[in-house]
């Protein structure tokens, strides 16, 4: 998207690379799910010689990597266990992020023993990336909580859904919430739409998303208080005429929307 923002490039101390410990857990404790996964219900297929994998949503690694290696030693056990017969195909990954992405810094620190190709493949997931049934197995972690823009009815002056002087919602009206909640029930979708063409017949969609628990409020949200501290922070920083250097208003999470 036009406007969209990406994670802090490189592998200095303000990088995602060195502030992702959050997403590096999530995944560590999801990689036993989606072994069991790949094994029940992803399909071999024969005379398969490339097994296509794609993350969408990669950032610049290298949670990214940790988590192709499970999916590849899945891949690898069902083939060996259940498919004797199966020669074993070829890896190839595509690691997908906006065009703005640290593609450089993603494709530098790529594995040295990595047992597949690597390309990249700069865009917005909620469009079409790849040719239809291309792609053997799908995965996206700790991406697809991030909205494509903020709903413009919480941007204007008026409206029953502004959301005044906030960069999300937790505290916020039940119309503000449903403004964000339709957003991402939009957002979900076309993603969905566009990976439905693209997966290959037998394949597998893996999404690990944050969520909350049934019957809570967005202010019961682990991340709330940190949102509102930043919320806090950024405004006095424009009361002060402090030069803000992002672009915060151009995306917001959407802050474990539950659907």
């Amino acid at each position: 998207m036009e406007n969209s923002i990406s994670m802090n490039g490189g592998e200095g101390p303000n990088s995602y690379s060195q502030n992702s410990k959050m997403q590096k857990e999530a995944i560590d404790k999801a990689k036993v799910f989606i072994s069991e996964s790949i094994i029940e219900i992803l399909k071999l297929q024969k005379d398969l010689k490339v097994f296509s994998i794609a993350d969408y949503g990669c950032s610049v690694g290298p949670n990214t990597f940790s988590s192709i290696e499970t999916i590849i030693q899945a891949v690898q056990h069902k083939y060996k266990t259940q498919g004797p017969d199966l020669k074993m195909p070829e890896f190839f990954v595509f690691f997908n992020d906006h065009a703005i992405n640290d593609f450089n810094t993603l494709f530098r620190t790529l594995p040295p023993g990595r047992q597949y190709m690597a390309a990249g493949v700069p865009g917005s997931f909620q469009g079409s990336l790849f040719p239809k049934s291309s792609i053997n197995l799908m995965h996206s972690a700790s991406s697809l909580h991030w909205l494509s823009q903020v709903p413009q009815e919480v941007t204007k002056e008026g409206s029953l859904k502004w959301n005044k002087g906030r960069i999300s919602y937790p505290q916020s009206s039940n119309q503000v919430i449903e403004a964000f909640r339709a957003q991402f029930l939009s957002d979900i979708e076309a993603f969905l739409k566009a990976r439905s063409a693209e997966l290959a017949p037998g394949g597998l969609l893996v999404m690990l998303i944050p969520g909350r628990p049934d019957g809570t409020h967005p202010s019961e949200s682990c991340m709330a208080h940190i949102i509102d501290c930043l919320s806090d922070t950024l405004a006095d920083m424009v009361k002060e005429d402090i030069e803000v250097n992002c672009s915060w208003r151009k995306a917001e999470p959407a802050n474990n929307i539950k659907v």
